[in-house]
């Protein structure tokens, strides 16, 4: 995970996991770990994003592809919410407006 330097990363991961940690597990369970109690986002790349994920008591790395490729920083942004909306689409869940 090295497509961004590491001030971007730490940033992104930062506010996802201060301001966004219940989507961040709604996105998990929607496309990697439906039994996943916590998440916590660990990293991006131009590919994915990373998380730490307990499920049963034990942590593990998932990895979830964004839909579409990310090319810059603005384009995280936009990558995460794709990602959340579409997890919302999957679960059922009503997306805020």
């Amino acid at each position: 995970m090295t497509d961004f330097d590491a001030a971007v990363v730490a940033a992104v991961t930062a506010h996802m996991n201060d301001d966004h940690a219940d989507d961040s597990l709604l996105i998990v369970r929607a496309f990697a770990e439906p039994g996943a109690t916590r998440a916590r986002m660990t990293g991006v790349d131009s590919e994915s994003g990373e998380w730490t994920v307990e499920i049963d008591g034990r942590d593990r790395t998932v990895r979830i592809p964004w839909i579409e490729p990310v090319t810059d920083r603005a384009g995280l942004r936009t990558a995460v919410v794709d990602l959340y909306k579409a997890a919302c689409v999957r679960l059922g869940v009503d997306t805020p407006s």
